[in-house]
């Protein structure tokens, strides 16, 4: 399937370092095994059903001005910096 030669060339490609490439070969195999289990779901013969609205049904486009500096309404703004929430690994 995948390769540890062939993540550490994607990893190059994506300019990303990494120290232990085998342990990636497994999550990509398991992504891969993953990918496999939805392709044989049979979902072709299932249909889409959408609800259609008229155009005419959707509201007015309508421009309203905002006055304000932007950056100045952020609640986590200091100095030249937005500060986001942290992101668990």
């Amino acid at each position: 399937m995948v390769t540890e030669e062939e993540i550490e060339h994607v990893a190059k490609l994506m300019r990303i370092e990494i120290d232990d490439h085998k342990e990636f070969v497994d999550k990509v195999h398991a992504m891969i095994d993953y990918f496999d289990v939805l392709d044989s779901a049979g979902v072709e013969s299932e249909e889409i059903s959408m609800h259609e609205i008229p155009i005419s049904d959707l509201r007015d486009d309508k421009f309203i001005p905002f006055n304000e500096k932007l950056i100045d309404t952020l609640n986590n703004y200091k100095g030249t910096y937005i500060r986001a929430p942290k992101m668990s690994t």
